[in-house]
């Protein structure tokens, strides 16, 4: 049984968006999707072997939102994300390396063997931060882009939540503050329509979207098709251009479908909360996929120029597994390195 249609254009409405854009800014926006999905697609394969010390939760089928959003941040822009950090981590240009070093547990991982895949973090390019509560991230980043307006300093602040966040206070309690305040921050809810197996219609009153509570708060607010990642960038643009003309936030709910179970490498289909059938009326709209079928179609790309860029991603991500399992392990004298008190 599908619980939850897709209700996006598909490969059509993309074909007439990408009619605007230069070839090398789609190829580019390609590639950086299908690293995403070919990193998380090795994380998955490898899981088994239970070498990375680390629960996971894969963005695959996500990786639109992150992409398409981070296309249009600077490396001085912050970023705030929850528990599923992987994509957005390194849309934003976050370290493979360091990332996978992180999930074998190694000191040379992005924050040291502390934080695993939940607590991903690169400052060097804007990535602040990610919290494993739900909804945790929020207040934190809008504290964060407080803090850039009272120092007067040009950074936005963009943080990524998922369709559970907003059943916390804390999120609304945010959103209020940064309308009173003119805040320049984007809130992106990234929808894929469950909470762990809990269905959103068991959850939220299906008569009013996300959005739409958003907006009644005074946000500039619009839900978009999250598998578009044409979409999500134009609708990144507006909220900038809002945030810089009106000073006023901006709230996206960004509408996708997460391809493997909520957390783990393997599929959640035995437990009965979502059918196989409702994923594969999904996989039909996959973001990766349907910008791979326009560039082969319609702007004289050939699949020799994929495979060139499969082979590229899957060397850097082969190198980074090495590096991890050789990387060295945390000692007993690194157990006290940034704690407040010993």
């Amino acid at each position: 049984m599908i619980k939850y249609l897709y209700k996006g254009q598909g490969v059509t409405g993309l074909k007439k968006m990408a009619k605007k854009y230069n070839v090398a800014f789609l190829k580019n926006l390609y590639y950086e999707m299908l690293r995403i999905r070919l990193i998380e697609e090795t994380i998955a394969n490898k899981y088994h072997e239970d070498k990375m010390k680390t629960p996971i939760h894969l963005a695959i089928g996500q990786e639109a939102t992150a992409v398409g959003s981070c296309a249009l941040l600077k490396n001085a822009d912050l970023v705030f994300c929850s528990h599923r950090t992987h994509a957005i981590y390194l849309a934003k240009g976050g370290d493979l390396k360091a990332m996978i070093a992180e999930f074998f547990c190694r000191i040379t991982g992005c924050v040291g063997s502390r934080g695993g895949s939940m607590h991903l973090l690169d400052k060097k390019v804007g990535m602040a931060g990610s919290s494993a509560i739900v909804a945790g991230a929020v207040p934190i980043a809008t504290g964060a882009a407080l803090t850039s307006q009272v120092r007067g300093e040009n950074y936005m602040t963009t943080v990524y939540l998922g369709d559970a966040a907003s059943e916390e206070g804390v999120v609304w309690e945010s959103l209020n503050f940064a309308v009173l305040k003119k805040l320049p921050i984007i809130y992106i809810c990234e929808n894929n329509y469950y909470s762990v197996c809990s269905p959103i219609s068991n959850r939220q009153a299906t008569e009013v979207e996300i959005y739409q509570k958003a907006k009644s708060f005074g946000l500039h607010s619009e839900s978009i098709d999250g598998t578009n990642v044409l979409e999500v960038y134009e609708a990144m643009a507006r909220a900038i251009k809002q945030i810089k003309e009106k000073k006023s936030p901006c709230f996206i709910e960004s509408h996708a479908y997460r391809w493997r179970g909520h957390h783990g490498a393997g599929e959640d289909f035995k437990s009965g909360y979502r059918s196989e059938e409702e994923l594969l009326a999904w996989k039909e709209h996959d973001p990766v996929g349907m910008l791979e079928q326009v560039l082969l179609s319609d702007f004289d790309v050939d699949q020799d120029e994929i495979e060139v860029m499969r082979e590229k991603i899957m060397k850097e991500t082969n190198e980074a597994f090495e590096y991890a399992e050789k990387s060295p392990n945390p000692k007993e004298s690194d157990l006290l390195t940034y704690t407040y008190s010993d």
